[in-house]
């Protein structure tokens, strides 16, 4: 598949057509600050999560009791979208649902993505339109993977600080859907230094109170991550990998024994016939 590519005078970005997906974020000094998707690791890097995040119970959804095989985080990050327009510092994707979509999911819908370069940041955009005569419920989220450790940061301590300064409590996984108890929260006064081990359980989700923006960084050198109506936030690496996720998501896995119904998810999206919804996230590159 041919990538486009933007470009600014600070930085470059590829993106690919399958799931409108990233592939690279480089600087105009050659540095790399997106995960490159090594599949000894994980071959993700920065995918697009809809119409579900995280898992369904048994891989499946239900509709008003009718139910439909879905994977994990939805099939958008497996489809192609359409190369719409494009300029030297933008471009737009999109997906419109078909014959294939109605099979997982009965709803008529667009998913537009676009990717913007704002001096040194890339700012990714996605609308997701509702051409149903009916209320559409979905998640959406994001799950951008940036270098760990950042490019000439290796073997300093990096850290994750919320804008708000919050400790919002944690809940974590089982089996991929979410384990509804609240656990005290790993960040003091919006503060997290990054470990490893911190990933030995799987992702760490925050469904509340992280706020719309943080610092991921090591020193001077750092990412400023904000993003726009998405409440839930995950952090997410593999133990060891050098990698970490920022992920800002509307709608979470199913909880345990919860609902298989996609409306009944926690946090889900109910968009209304002929409505659009405006999701987004920006990561300006400092140092």
């Amino acid at each position: 598949m041919n990538t486009v590519t933007i470009a600014n005078e600070h930085l470059s970005v590829a993106v690919s057509p399958l799931g409108a997906e990233m592939q690279s974020i480089t600087t105009v000094d050659g540095q790399a600050w997106l995960w490159d998707g090594d599949a000894a690791f994980w071959g993700g890097r920065s995918p697009v999560l809809f119409p579900i995040v995280g898992k369904a119970p048994g891989d499946h959804i239900a509709v008003h009791g009718q139910r439909f095989p879905m994977g994990q985080h939805g099939f958008a990050r497996r489809s192609t979208f359409e190369l719409e327009s494009q300029g030297r510092d933008f471009c737009r994707h999109v997906l419109k649902s078909s014959l294939a979509s109605h099979s997982v999911y009965p709803f008529d819908f667009t998913l537009t993505i676009e990717h913007r370069l704002v001096g040194r940041a890339v700012a990714v955009t996605a609308e997701v339109h509702n051409a149903s005569h009916a209320l559409m419920p979905f998640g959406i989220g994001f799950h951008p993977a940036f270098v760990w450790p950042l490019p000439g940061c290796e073997g300093q301590v990096h850290r994750v600080t919320l804008d708000n300064g919050g400790a919002p409590a944690l809940v974590r996984l089982s089996g991929g859907l979410v384990q509804p108890d609240k656990l005290a929260s790993p960040f003091v006064r919006g503060h997290l230094v990054l470990d490893h081990s911190l990933f030995a359980a799987d992702a760490m989700l925050f469904p509340e109170g992280a706020g719309a923006g943080l610092r991921y960084g090591a020193g001077e050198k750092a990412i400023h991550f904000t993003w726009e109506n998405l409440p839930n936030l995950a952090l997410w690496s593999k133990p060891g990998a050098p990698f970490v996720c920022l992920e800002p998501w509307r709608g979470t896995a199913a909880e345990v024994d919860g609902s298989d119904e996609l409306a009944e998810r926690p946090y889900v999206e109910l968009l209304g016939p002929g409505a659009t919804g405006r999701y987004g996230f920006k990561a300006e590159l400092i140092g």
